[in-house]
């Protein structure tokens, strides 16, 4: 019987490629037209060096861990063309510039000095010290032309527009008919709990988002560097390869709501009325007056979902859970991309309790 993966975003294709190495014949469900188009595409597209989590050692950990191989595995994915640089601002800052530079010791992430330059960007009375990393893009079109050609070599079955309806014993429901597999992971990131709810099985708290990434064209100084202050209510600004633009984010905009969900899955919310592109843009200034030259194009609107406990210290665990209700059924979320590389351990040791069953 088939392994079945409910979900054609990068950690669903990642999931199936890595059964498919452990010998399960595949499926991959997706409800969408192609692969990767939801929030694996709608998204900053940063590839986490560890140095967006001074609040979580553990998690700043893995992505520094697992981001120099996401880096070998995708380099043709992946925009090397520009300088990070992320800066620690003096107020409403949860770290100090000493605090960052430990912190980034511990993980082992490198970290230089910004240059003089660079340095001269910013607001010296709002900001204490800024930084060279090494921290870079993906870009979504580039990995999902890589995730077919994977897929299809590995001789993955992916089915595009289907929605699975409810999980059964032995296999999904989908508006084509019952699909048979002994394992079925959830991988449906935001509609978690809608497929759950549907197949009479407990939901898991999640928190969701509604986010807005705001695409613009940076100030002619600007456009070969990506910036990002720490660690609190502050700006992102970095390429977004697909729309040869850069994406802007900011703590306090991109949410326009958010909402908890238990017991019932929550409705899919609509797109807001307005952007807040100006108002990321504005506070952005405040940091770098450069950006007063920058000219908003468009945004993206997502909904973003993480663990409840995320909120507090800013980790991304991932989450791998075995259904009591319906044995087979497994939920799987990823709270950012390099999330990928902690998935065979959970795997195996699943994969080796079921043959020993």
């Amino acid at each position: 019987m088939a392994a079945i993966v409910i979900g054609g975003g990068f950690f669903g294709c990642s999931l199936a490629l890595a059964l498919r190495e452990r010998g399960e014949r595949v499926t991959v469900l997706e409800s969408e037209a192609d692969l990767l188009l939801r929030a694996s595409a709608n998204n900053q597209a940063r590839i986490h060096g560890g140095y967006h989590y001074p609040r979580s050692i553990l998690t700043g950990l893995r992505s520094r861990v697992n981001y120099p191989r996401f880096a070998a595995d995708f380099a043709s994915c992946i925009d090397q063309s520009f300088r990070h640089y992320y800066a620690v601002a003096r107020r409403q800052s949860q770290v100090t510039a000493r605090q960052f530079e430990e912190f980034c010791g511990r993980i082992g992430a490198k970290l230089l000095p910004a240059p003089r330059e660079v340095r001269a960007f910013f607001d010296a009375d709002l900001v204490e010290k800024v930084y060279e990393v090494e921290e870079h893009a993906f870009d979504a079109e580039l990995l999902r032309c890589a995730m077919r050609d994977r897929l299809q070599a590995a001789r993955v079955d992916v089915q595009l527009e289907t929605r699975a309806l409810r999980v059964v014993p032995g296999g999904v429901q989908t508006g084509r008919g019952l699909l048979r597999g002994r394992w079925i992971f959830n991988c449906t990131y935001s509609s978690l709990n809608r497929l759950l709810a549907a197949s009479g099985v407990p939901c898991v708290p999640l928190r969701h988002e509604l986010a807005e990434v705001a695409l613009i064209e940076p100030p002619p100084a600007l456009r070969g560097a990506a910036l990002t202050v720490v660690c609190g209510p502050f700006f992102s600004m970095m390429p977004f390869p697909p729309a040869r633009l850069f994406s802007l984010t900011h703590v306090r905009y991109t949410p326009h709501f958010a909402w908890e969900e238990g017991a019932e899955p929550a409705p899919e919310p609509g797109r807001p009325a307005a952007s807040r592109a100006a108002h990321m843009l504005k506070d952005a200034q405040r940091y770098v007056p450069a950006m007063a030259m920058a000219r908003y194009v468009r945004s993206l609107f997502e909904v973003k979902t993480i663990l409840p406990q995320s909120e507090h210290d800013d980790s991304r665990p991932i989450l791998f859970r075995p259904s009591a209700e319906l044995p087979g059924l497994v939920s799987v979320i990823g709270g950012k991309i390099d999330n990928v590389y902690d998935l065979p351990r959970e795997l195996d040791e699943l994969l080796r309790e079921g043959r020993a069953a």
